[in-house]
């Protein structure tokens, strides 16, 4: 999995390996990621990491083989790795935060995709989950590389759902929403003010936890979502359902 040294991914890396899963795990953060591993071995897990950049070719294919190496194969992926991007808007955007942020949300996704999958189709069959947004979903005014490339991401997931949907490869997204990372609450300290409004836009009145994301992914993993593939999964406690 990518973008497993903090958040979202160190919650999803305990989760697997609570399950059982021996996880491999890629970020650039190389520090949070001997946490993470540190944190799942203090659990009685097995994992190990691999300092990994998405946008680098080279970085996802040498993640992919030392899971197949250590542990004889790839059976299941989160692809999780992404930022927001500016939020400058279309005009203010630089091409360099657009383009950093494309190559790391869309391109980073495909090219995960791209080294897994030939992986799983050797086994026999494997379970893909790409880390999508709310902002896949619906548009926002402010951090359009983030929106247009969680929309990709997506798609892309759709794509792959089709073409490997007889191989044995079951390929599908979680939509998380507003989730209490430790971004989110910075901002909060910062701007106090905005809790209100940020909790206005979600029916059930709170932030979603790491934790529950992580459940969602395990879950899409599993063989009890079996008959699930292409499907993108909002977590977002009915934001997107009005």
């Amino acid at each position: 999995m990518t973008g497993g040294a903090s958040r979202i991914g160190r919650a999803t890396a305990l989760a697997f390996a609570r399950e059982g899963a021996k996880v491999v795990i890629g970020d650039i953060d190389a520090a949070g990621c001997e946490n993470t591993v540190a944190a799942i071995k203090d659990k009685g897990g097995e994992a190990s990491y691999l300092r990994a950049d998405v946008t680098k070719s080279a970085d996802i294919q040498a993640l992919v083989m030392k899971a197949v190496s250590q542990y004889d194969g790839l059976d299941c992926a989160f692809n999780n790795a992404g930022l927001v991007g500016s939020v400058a808007g279309i005009v203010d955007t630089t091409e360099e935060d657009w383009n950093y942020v494309v190559a790391t949300n869309l391109t980073g996704v495909w090219l995960c995709m791209k080294y897994e999958i030939p992986e799983m189709l050797k086994r026999g069959g494997g379970a893909i989950v790409n880390n999508g947004s709310v902002g896949g979903l619906v548009g926002a005014a402010g951090p359009v590389g983030g929106v247009a490339t969680k929309h990709g991401v997506s798609g892309l997931t759709k794509s792959a759902a089709l073409q490997y949907a007889t191989q044995g490869i079951r390929v599908n997204a979680v939509a998380p929403g507003i989730v209490r990372t430790a971004l989110i609450q910075q901002m909060l300290a910062k701007y106090p003010d905005a809790e209100h409004a940020m909790l206005a836009t979600i029916p059930q009145g709170r932030l979603c936890e790491p934790e529950e994301i992580a459940e969602a992914v395990v879950f899409l993993c599993s063989s009890r979502s079996s008959h699930m593939t292409g499907h993108v999964m909002a977590i977002d406690g009915g934001l997107t359902a009005r």
